[in-house]
């Protein structure tokens, strides 16, 4: 086979574990296929925690297993080495007799990190790593975020009015509820966002002006632990529909506790956006969506800690109001809905993974 379609293959790697998003945490998202004589003979992909992996539903479903001993296993993520819940895939693939494995990128957690491709490279394994890399990071940015950076991937997401503007000017004693920029479309694919993320973040304001559920209902998937940001404490209404728990981060230790909330109590001095990190980390956490408002979307922007933001800028023109937060970053794409349009900005401070947004097809975003 020739080194130019490694990716051909990858890419098919790259489609089989992007079915599984937002089902595997905390486990990386994994796709694999054997390859013969140029030809697909079997593929899979891991679909939650604690389930086969990748490269076990792959080789499990060649059905002529005399092949692999001439095939090649390609897989999207570096084998683990290690015993988790299921047995080293790095001991399956050598008993198998596959002479030959090609890679996407390196695992680097601290149970693998190389040991995968060092243990296959001793059983006399031709192995290849960095295909398609920048993609295969890409897919697992929220793993490799908590692991390489210890703190979840986050990801800002705001809707803006044409001149700037992500709210209007509300009159005192306003019924609380959200005043939309965007239309269905684009509310169906913010729910599609959070069934692929673990937490969702919203500042006390915008909770208790506009009541936002911030669960998953146009969509399927597992709705994200909600956090709130809120000073006071005070969150108001909150939806009974929403069957997370709620994390409440708050500077008000005399709040009376509610039965649905865990309260963080913020000293004075503690930087908010560092602490929500901190605590989310330490929880298991990988993935944090911020939904809002513009002061918790610019206490992160400020912070640096922040690796892409997903802005929606409709046709209307608000004249006055709240303004949308400033971001400075690499612009990585842009798509066109009926009467809006949708930016994606990827972080360029160094804070950020170091993937090349210029190497990366972002439509499965």
């Amino acid at each position: 086979m020739r080194e130019e379609d490694y990716s051909i293959y990858m890419r098919r790697c790259l489609d089989l574990a992007v079915k599984a998003e937002g089902m595997t945490y905390p486990n990386p998202m994994v796709g694999a296929v054997v390859v013969h004589n140029n030809m697909i003979i079997g593929e899979g992909y891991h679909r939650a925690a604690g389930s086969p992996h990748a490269e076990v539903n792959a080789i499990s479903s060649v059905k002529e297993k005399h092949l692999l001993k001439d095939s090649i296993l390609f897989v999207s993520l570096e084998p683990c080495s290690h015993f988790g819940k299921t047995p080293p895939c790095t001991d399956l693939i050598i008993s198998s007799g596959i002479p030959f494995v090609v890679t996407g990128t390196r695992d680097t957690s601290e149970k693998v990190n190389g040991k995968g491709i060092e243990q296959l490279k001793r059983a006399g394994i031709k192995v290849v790593c960095g295909v398609l890399e920048s993609e295969c990071r890409r897919v697992n940015r929220r793993f490799f975020s908590f692991h390489e950076k210890k703190r979840p991937y986050i990801t800002l997401k705001w809707a803006q009015s044409a001149d700037g503007f992500i709210d209007i000017v509300r009159p005192q004693n306003s019924t609380p509820e959200p005043y939309w920029i965007t239309g269905k479309a684009e509310r169906v694919l913010v729910h599609i966002w959070r069934s692929q993320e673990e937490a969702i973040l919203a500042g006390g304001e915008t909770i208790r002006r506009d009541r936002p559920k911030l669960n998953v209902r146009y969509w399927s998937g597992n709705s994200p632990l909600r956090v709130i940001l809120s000073r006071s404490g005070e969150v108001g209404d909150l939806s009974e529909e929403n069957e997370t728990k709620n994390l409440i981060f708050t500077f008000n230790n005399k709040k009376n506790p509610r039965k649905d909330c865990e309260y963080i109590v913020l000293k004075e001095g503690d930087m908010p956006a560092q602490k929500i990190c901190e605590v989310l980390y330490a929880k298991g956490i990988s993935s944090l969506l911020i939904e809002g408002g513009a002061l918790v979307h610019e206490m992160f922007i400020k912070a640096g800690l922040w690796d892409e933001a997903r802005i929606f800028t409709g046709s209307r023109i608000f004249g006055s109001g709240k303004k949308a937060p400033r971001i400075d970053g690499v612009r990585a794409d842009e798509f066109s809905f009926e009467q809006v349009t949708l930016k994606l900005v990827m972080n360029n401070t160094g804070t950020g993974l170091q993937i090349n947004p210029e190497k990366i097809n972002f439509e499965f975003v």
